[in-house]
This record gives C-alpha cells, sequence and structure tokens, in this order.
C-alpha cells in the first residue's frame, strides 16, 4: 500500500507539534534533567559507535520519528533495495550496490541472473590484473614495471577512488605512484603526468558508456601524451585499461577488451567506488584489503537490513537529518572528519547526499511540498577550526555536524593524536552548551566585550568514533552514510538513485561547444549568454560573428 502524502501521515503531524513544544528548549536543559543522557542515546554497530546525544530531541523525538519511518515504509522499502527491486523509478532499474560486497558462495537473483556470482567474476579479475600490476608481471610496451597509475573519470568515477586512495594511503604500495585526473580543464591533466614516465605509466579509463565528454577528452589526450612518448600507437594495449561496458568504443580507442572491467546498470556512479570503478584503490591496497574492505560494507549492510530502528545506525542518523531538515529548518551539514587520511571524505559525501536527496518532486512525479536534501560540506579537524567553526559556533544559522573521530592514530607522534581527539569532544561540547553572559563574566571579561564572547550554545551534533582508520572501517563508514541517505530519500519519498539534474548543464555545453571555436556561428541564447560568448571569443582572438 502506497503510504499518504509525507505531510498528512499521523507521525509527521505529531512532530509538527512535538517540534513546537520542544523546539526552543535547550540541550544544557536536557542534560540538567537527565544526567544519563549521553550514555542512553548512543549506538553501537560494525566497529563506529554514534553518539547522537546532544541533538535537540527527545525519546519521544526518536518515538515519532521511528513512527514516522514506518508510515513511510522504510522497512518494505529497504528490503526491496536489497532484494532487487526497481527503486530507482525514473529509470526503472535497481540499485542494487549493495550486492557488490556480499559475500562469494551467497546468491541474489534478479532478472533471472546470480547477480553476486557475476559481481565476484569481475573481482576475481580485478585481483588478477591487479596482482600481476603489483608484481611486474604485467609490464608496459617497453617492457618495463608499471610505477604510476592514473585514474581518468569524473563524478563517482572519481570522487570514490581519490577518496579511498586517500583514506588508505597508509596501506597502499609506497613504491606506486597514484594520481587521478577529473576536470576537463587541461591543466589537471597536464599536472597529473608532467612528471611521469610513459613507459612506466598506466591509465585506468572509468566510463560506463565510454561516452563521457569529460573522461573520453582526457583519456584521449592521455592517449596522445603516451604516443608522442613512445612513438608506437600500439602502446595504447599495454598502457591502458577501461571500466565500462562499451566493448565497441573501448576496442575503437585501441583498448584490449580482456582489460575491460565491467560493472552493471544498477551501479549508480556515486555508489560504485567497490565495483570495478575500484580497481585503482585494489591496486594501491591489494586484493586482500580490498576484500577487508568489502567485508566492512557488508557489516554495515547487515546492521542496517537486521537492526531495530531504535538501534540502527543508519536509521537513526536519517532520521535525525530528517527532523534537522524539516522540523528545525536546517538546511546545510557539516562532516569534519578529525582524521587526515579522511581529508576528501566532505567531497565524496557531497555526491552522494546531495545528488541522491536533492529532489523536487515525489517518486510518483508530484512536486513535494516540504524541504528535502540539506546541503553537505566540510573539511578535517583541526583545519576547520581556524577557518569557518566561528560562525558554526556564533553564527545566525543552526547547522549540525558530524565529527568523525578515531581512539588510535595510523601514525603514534608524541601528544599529536590525544591534542586532536580533545578538540572533537570539546567542539561537539562546545556547540552544544555554549557559553552564558554569567560565564564570561566570571572570566573577568570586560563588559562591553561579554555580549561578543556569548556563545548561544544549542547548536545539533553527532559524534562518530572508532577505534582506528582501516579498509574494513572505512567500508563500514561509507555504507553508513549510503543508508543514512537512503533512509532520508525513502522518508521524502523521492528517488535517491537517478540524477537528472546533471544533465542539463552538459546537453547545453554540448550546444556551446562549436559556438565557441566556429568561424562565424549564429547565438540564439539569451543575452547574457550571447554576450558571454562573445566576450570569450574576443578574448581569445577569435572575434565576434
Amino acid at each position: 500500500m502506497t503510504p499518504p502524502p509525507l505531510r498528512q501521515r499521523p507521525a509527521w503531524r505529531a512532530l509538527e507539534a512535538h517540534a513546537d513544544e520542544i523546539g526552543r528548549r535547550h540541550l544544557r536543559e536536557f542534560f540538567e534533567q537527565d544526567p544519563d543522557r549521553g550514555r542512553r542515546l548512543r549506538a553501537q554497530a560494525a566497529g563506529i559507535y554514534l553518539d547522537y546525544s546532544k541533538n535537540r530531541i527527545t525519546d519521544e523525538t526518536i518515538r515519532l520519528l521511528t513512527q514516522l519511518a514506518v508510515e513511510s515504509d522504510l522497512a518494505n522499502r529497504r528490503d526491496e533495495m536489497f532484494s532487487g527491486g526497481h527503486v530507482n523509478v525514473s529509470e526503472d532499474r535497481a540499485a542494487l550496490h549493495v550486492a557488490l560486497r556480499m559475500p562469494r558462495g551467497t546468491s541474489l537473483i534478479v532478472d533471472g541472473v546470480d547477480v553476486v556470482a557475476e559481481v565476484h567474476s569481475v573481482l576475481d579479475q580485478m585481483a588478477d590484473f591487479s596482482t600481476r600490476v603489483r608484481s611486474g608481471e604485467w609490464t608496459g610496451h617497453t617492457g618495463r614495471v608499471i610505477k604510476n597509475v592514473v585514474n581518468i573519470g569524473i563524478g563517482g568515477s572519481d570522487l570514490g577512488p581519490v577518496m579511498a586512495y586517500e583514506a588508505l594511503r597508509f596501506y597502499s604500495r609506497r613504491e606506486m605512484t597514484f594520481r587521478f585526473v577529473s576536470n576537463v580543464d587541461g591543466d589537471d591533466f597536464v599536472e597529473a603526468v608532467r612528471d611521469l614516465d610513459a613507459a612506466e605509466t598506466l591509465f585506468i579509463i572509468s566510463s560506463k558508456t565510454f561516452g563521457t565528454v569529460e573522461t573520453l577528452t582526457n583519456a584521449h589526450s592521455a592517449r596522445a601524451w603516451l604516443i608522442e612518448q613512445l612513438g608506437d600507437d600500439a602502446a595504447v594495449a599495454k598502457h591502458f585499461v577501461a571500466v565500462s561496458t562499451n566493448h565497441e568504443k573501448v576496442t575503437a580507442f585501441g583498448i584490449d577488451t580482456a582489460n575491460m572491467f565491467g560493472f552493471w546498470d544498477w551501479v549508480g556512479g556515486r555508489y560504485s567506488m567497490d565495483s570495478a570503478i575500484g580497481l585503482s584503490t585494489m591496486l594501491a591496497i591489494g586484493p586482500d584489503a580490498f576484500g577487508e574492505l568489502l567485508a566492512g560494507f557488508h557489516a554495515m549492510d547487515q546492521h542496517f537490513r537486521l537492526a531495530l530502528f531504535e538501534e540502527n545506525l543508519p536509521v537513526l542518523m536519517g532520521l535525525i537529518a530528517v527532523w534537522n531538515r524539516n522540523f528545525l529548518g536546517c538546511s546545510t551539514v557539516g562532516v569534519m572528519p578529525y582524521e587526515q587520511y579522511l581529508k576528501r571524505l566532505p567531497a565524496y559525501l557531497q555526491q552522494l547526499t546531495m545528488e541522491s536527496n536533492g529532489k523536487h518532486v515525489s517518486l510518483d512525479g508530484i512536486a513535494v511540498d516540504y524541504q528535502t536534501g540539506p546541503v553537505y560540506w566540510g573539511e578535517p579537524g583541526t583545519n576547520g577550526q581556524h577557518s569557518f567553526y566561528q560562525l558554526l559556533h556564533q553564527g545566525t544559522s543552526i547547522i549540525p555536524v558530524d565529527f568523525i573521530g578515531f581512539a588510535r592514530s595510523l601514525h603514534p607522534l608524541g601528544e599529536h593524536h590525544d591534542l586532536l581527539s580533545a578538540n572533537v569532544f570539546a567542539q561537539a561540547e562546545a556547540l552544544a552548551f555554549g557559553k552564558t553572559e554569567s560565564e564570561v563574566r566570571r572570566d573577568g571579561t570586560a563588559e562591553h566585550v561579554v555580549a561578543h564572547r556569548v556563545m548561544e550554545g544549542n547548536r545539533p551534533t553527532n559524534v562518530l568514533l572508532a577505534d582506528v582508520l582501516t579498509p574494513t572501517l572505512l567500508g563500514s563508514l561509507i555504507a553508513l552514510y549510503e543508508h543514512s541517505v537512503f533512509t532520508q530519500g525513502t522518508i521524502w519519498g523521492i528517488d535517491s538513485f537517478d540524477q537528472w539534474g546533471v544533465e542539463l548543464g552538459k546537453a547545453l555545453a554540448t550546444v556551446i561547444v562549436p559556438e565557441l571555436t566556429d568561424d562565424a556561428p549564429t547565438l540564439g541564447h539569451d543575452s547574457s549568454t550571447n554576450a558571454l560568448i562573445e566576450q570569450y571569443r574576443t578574448l581569445n582572438g577569435r572575434g565576434v560573428s
């Protein structure tokens, strides 16, 4: 049965009344009335400890939010996703990224095909190739071993591999160099290869259709660079591999299809880092560690499938995100990893969250009358503290923050890690409780400065704490956010797996490209776009038609 419209559901209406009742209450009050709150409002799974006690919620809030999840049919929609149902409604396909990390020997039949068997066939192909490259068995055109790997992709074919490589660099093969090219700006490619030797360089071209304009533009520049250095078109076959499903285009490029690693329509780009798109990750950390990464994903998948909503980390984080967005009016979320290796995690989560839930119509195509996905952004701690935390503490916008910390460092160095971790706990405490006028005055502050030093507090945070960053833990962390996004999208009744908003600008760009280069183009855009094209042509010497 289709749930009633969101704002007509009993739990939604009860949450609106509840928000009116507690919305102005302060976290100081919550903790004073319940000194054990910090030990109650927590959950733990797959190596991750979640403290959500510093959100502006009560037990009643959680009860009503979980009731909203029930009324929104979250359990059935979750089961439909895991079983291969076509939950990507607008494209009429499954969103089955969870199959990418199902253990060998399990089975999931979708449209008559055992997708788990297919996944492990590709994983075996990846493992064989990675082992040969890492061992030196695979050599380039001139017989030299591969020392450099350059992944060329964009969107999910870049953000996931970049994030995973940076996150797991501690575990990577250090005598190999890994670079990533995504931007069609030529500066990106030139800087990536300027100090590399083509005879020792392998390019991975990551494009499902082998037709993504930005990726193929960079790929052809890479091909020209390689041939210029090695002087032989035949070198392409030993220095390029493809993550794609388009045999014809891959062959035409000069890549041997034996070195083409496939994936499926049911793998969305932003959910693909644990598919063949992760080939660069496997080359960096090896097949065994990549298997540990997949195991971490699967552990969180199982928790999401089986745990009660009240104890379910992705469900709790997703429901609290809905509460903050729709009932407290928070339009952005900060993600602050206190782990330098996770420096690219906020950029990765920007795509995962905003491409998934930045939607304005429901599953049946009706315009929504409520807010959907917030803006996600962030920066590693402690850097952000000396940048934008001022606004977090004293700005006029309330911005919920996810802090991510670890009990142990991969590089124990004096007091560094204790200082880093102290800041995780201190920032969450400061955002929650702030500093009152009386507390400022007790510090002996001059009266004319008191107002400037008051911190209102009452700013919500989650703290995610784990032991140490490993491939397994990274998998669990990413799956946690994937399923939190899914939970939010289910409540909002939107399709978290399409991305039609990506297409319009790209389509218009294909029209404009010849207008920038032709001798006398006829411009048919609005006056602003026409004037910009004319100014561009004037500046680069092509003149105005």
